[in-house]
């Protein structure tokens, strides 16, 4: 009895997935050829319109749009079939003009692979979607022959109709009709959650990125971590070099002059009283300077209160008027959150000695599963990222999060630096 009964539950489990399989195969049928087809349109007429300059405006915004349509099937693939899809789209940064926005966006490989797509999609695309909905609604077709519609179809003496490979002229060939849609049933129910997989796999082998670029990306991940390991063992080192010239000199001085009042203190107490004063003066100073250390290493108001708030600490401590503005839902990630905090002080450390500025904007926030941090100072401007400069260094911390750096600062200032990190709040 119990093993009827958990049959019976399997067969409906079973009923229900291949039900919903054809629902959601008619739905990206329709819907995803609607929306590919219109999507190709407007993208062919707004890039025919670039050497005229209306393009340059709406071409974003529908190239856009066919990322969004790419982004969806990838969810969806991912969501309904378990079919992962990559995306490797080069990130563009939020204060780009159109012109950069509109031919950054069209020298992304990324971009031609979805336009490529699109054609297919309407196409092939249509038909791979269609294929599971299609047999599973095409049984019902027999199965109202069977029950008498072929009279509808034919007078009886010849063939009227055809149903798959069957000419139905009659109730025998009727009833051979509704066999064949059984088998068609049947076959719905062993294979249509398979064949939406197969929708997915065939967008997977449009959509996903060609060797070339995943060599390209293996590359700039392996520079990348280069540049981290490199800067790394910098940081290790400025910490041997600020422990040995620093706290611990001032710790051997301490010592020294503890042992010295030792010695005086029966024979001189007034000496041994300053030198007391002078050992206290060195912890304090010591303590200082640990202090300032570990704060470079890893500050603990970023440990407690997360980036926007250690953001508002750096700013109290710089010598200029600084506002911040912070919009944030919850924290990164703790790599993300300390490259993100250390990028940010950098930026302000360079402001406050090579832009003779007296104001300095911080804006925090996150949007679209992207962190951007704007700095703007009232400078005399002129900052570039190169060789040797702490912009430079601020450009390799960020990428090895896939993160960009954009710098605006022509003469006379004002100087724009804007970060973005691809990254999820918790």
């Amino acid at each position: 009895m119990e093993t009827r009964r958990a049959g019976s539950d399997d067969v409906r489990a079973r009923a229900r997935e291949v039900a919903v399989a054809g629902a959601r195969g008619l739905v990206l049928a329709v819907a995803g050829f609607v929306a590919a087809t219109v999507l190709f349109v407007l993208t062919v007429v707004s890039v025919a319109l670039v050497p005229v300059g209306v393009g340059v405006v709406t071409t974003p915004w529908v190239l856009t749009g066919v990322r969004a349509f790419a982004d969806r099937e990838r969810e969806l693939a991912g969501r309904w079939c378990g079919v992962r899809i990559p995306s490797a789209y080069r990130p563009l940064t939020a204060d780009a003009n159109p012109w950069g926005r509109c031919f950054g966006m069209l020298r992304d490989p990324a971009t031609w692979r979805d336009l490529r797509w699109l054609p297919v999609r309407m196409t092939a695309g249509f038909a791979t979607a269609l294929l599971p909905a299609a047999l599973l609604l095409y049984p019902l077709e027999g199965f109202a022959l069977a029950l008498g519609l072929w009279r509808v179809f034919t007078d009886g003496t010849h063939t009227g109709w055809w149903y798959g490979f069957v000419p139905v002229s009659g109730q025998a060939s009727a009833l051979a009709a509704g066999a064949l849609g059984a088998v068609l049933l049947l076959a719905a129910y062993r294979l249509c959650p398979a064949l939406l997989r197969v929708h997915f796999l065939f967008a997977r082998s449009a959509l996903s990125p060609s060797q070339t670029e995943l060599a390209e990306r293996v590359r700039v991940l392996t520079d990348s971590r280069r540049d981290a390991v490199d800067s790394s063992a910098a940081e290790l080192r400025r910490i041997e070099r600020d422990l040995h010239d620093g706290a611990q000199a001032r710790l051997v001085a301490m010592g020294m002059d503890l042992g010295t009042v030792e010695a005086l203190l029966d024979k001189d107490p007034a000496r041994a009283r300053e030198l007391l004063a002078q050992a206290r003066r060195s912890s304090a100073d010591a303590l200082t300077e640990l202090r300032d250390l570990v704060r470079g290493i890893h500050p603990p108001v970023l440990a407690e209160r997360g980036l926007g708030d250690a953001v508002r600490a750096l700013a109290l401590r710089l010598p200029l008027e600084a506002e911040v503005g912070v919009d944030l839902d919850g924290r990164p990630e703790a790599p993300v959150e300390s490259a993100a905090y250390f990028a940010v002080s950098e930026v302000l450390t360079n402001a406050v000695k090579h832009s003779g500025a007296g104001r300095v904007w911080v804006d925090v926030r996150h949007a679209a599963g992207v962190l951007r941090i704007g700095v703007t100072d009232d400078g005399r401007g002129g900052a570039v990222v190169g060789a040797g400069s702490g912009l430079a260094g601020v450009e390799r911390r960020l990428g090895t999060f896939d993160g960009v750096l954009a710098v605006s600062s022509p003469a006379g200032g004002p100087t724009m630096v804007t970060m973005e990190i691809p990254c999820v709040l918790s």
